[in-house]
Order: structure tokens, then C-alpha cells, then sequence
């Protein structure tokens, strides 16, 4: 039997790591994208991004897949296949969250530093990529790795659209035959995986140590 529910279980973290990295991938850069919109000179620009990334992180996730998953149906055509529903839910609200983490790691930057790079007759451009950046990112490294470390934990909400990720796996154990166990036993599966994130968070970390900020 437990041989049966791991391999049942590595089913659905197969399912779990999948969105995961689907959902990291597309949302870092989108996130991007909007906090350099939420910094925009052009107000309703900045308004829309900040009005957008005010509705997703004020809204809990789990209603989000229900509407990307749902709403279609309700309204014109048929229901997105699972997956899809979980990436664009998982993709939207985590792009929102890593823009304010963006956003508040550029903005610590002094302005001095731009003016700096201004006066050696640099571009815009320039002195983002040689100069604000790689402190940007050593500023950012702690709380982007709390974000990403949250999100593996956040799969599990997938199952409320009947996803099968790990935790839904677990599940059918105590439906079809009650057995609870399997249900901890996902915890094994969690803290491996957020294990090797936070050592690999701690790396980077003392990579980046040698950056002033």
C-alpha cells in the first residue's frame, strides 16, 4: 500500500511542480511589466496597473481560479481546461504580488545613483542594467524567495478545481478507502521541495553579498 500511494502522490507533485514552474516563469517577467507600469509617468497607465494589482491582491486566490475556471461558462463558451484555468489564476496573482516586490526594490534605490549615471552620459537603459540592477535583485532575493516558497504551498488551492495535484491525490485515499495518512504523508513531499528552495535562496543570498545596497 505505501508503495501505492507514493507513487500515486508523485503523480499528482508531478502535477504540483508543473504549475509550479509554469506559473514562476511567466509571472517574473509579467511582474516586471507591471511594476514598470505602477512607475509610469503616463497616470492612467500607473492608475490601471495599481488599480489591477490592488483587485488581485485583495482578492483571495481560490475565488480567482473559480472565475477563470467558471466564469467562461457562465457567460459564453465552454470551461478552460484545468490546467490552463490554474496557470492564468496562478500566473495574474503571483505577477501582481512580485510587481510590488519590483517595484519596492527600485524604488529603494537613491535617486542619486541615476543622476550618477546621467552625469557619466549614460542611458537610461544603461544605468538601469549596470548600476540599478544587480543591487535590485540583492534587495529583492529575501521576500521574492518568501513569494516563490508560498506559491509551492498555494498548488494545493488547484484543487478546488478539481486539478489533481498532490493534495487532491491524497484525498481520494479518504474518499475511496479512508485512509488518512496519505494526506500527511504530502507534507514529506512539501518540505523537500521548500528545502531545496531555501538552500538554493541562501546561495544566492551570499552570492549577492559582495553587491553594495
Amino acid at each position: 500500500m505505501f508503495v501505492t500511494v507514493t507513487l500515486t502522490l508523485l503523480r499528482g507533485f508531478a502535477i504540483t511542480c508543473q504549475l509550479f514552474l509554469i506559473t514562476l516563469v511567466l509571472s517574473l517577467p509579467l511582474g516586471l511589466v507591471i511594476a514598470f507600469g505602477s512607475m509610469s509617468r503616463f497616470r492612467p497607465l500607473r492608475w490601471l496597473m495599481r488599480t489591477f494589482v490592488w483587485i488581485i491582491r485583495g482578492t483571495p486566490l481560490m475565488l480567482q481560479l473559480v472565475v477563470i475556471f467558471y466564469g467562461p461558462g457562465l457567460l459564453w463558451q465552454s470551461s478552460p481546461p484545468r490546467m490552463t484555468a490554474a496557470v492564468i489564476a496562478f500566473v495574474i496573482n503571483y505577477a501582481a504580488y512580485f510587481s510590488e516586490i519590483y517595484r519596492g526594490g527600485i524604488e529603494a534605490i537613491p535617486r542619486g545613483q541615476y543622476e550618477a549615471g546621467q552625469v557619466l552620459g549614460m542611458t537610461n537603459g544603461q544605468i538601469f542594467s549596470k548600476i540599478i540592477l544587480m543591487q535590485v535583485v540583492k534587495r529583492i532575493v529575501p521576500p521574492m524567495s518568501n513569494e516563490i516558497i508560498t506559491l509551492v504551498k498555494d498548488t494545493s488551492l488547484a484543487g478546488i478545481i478539481a486539478l489533481r495535484e498532490i493534495i487532491m491525490e491524497a484525498q481520494s485515499y479518504i474518499k475511496t478507502v479512508g485512509l488518512l495518512w496519505p494526506l500527511f504523508y504530502t507534507g514529506v513531499f512539501y518540505l523537500l521541495f521548500n528545502g531545496v528552495l531555501t538552500l538554493l535562496f541562501g546561495w544566492l543570498e551570499k552570492k549577492l553579498d559582495y553587491f553594495s545596497v
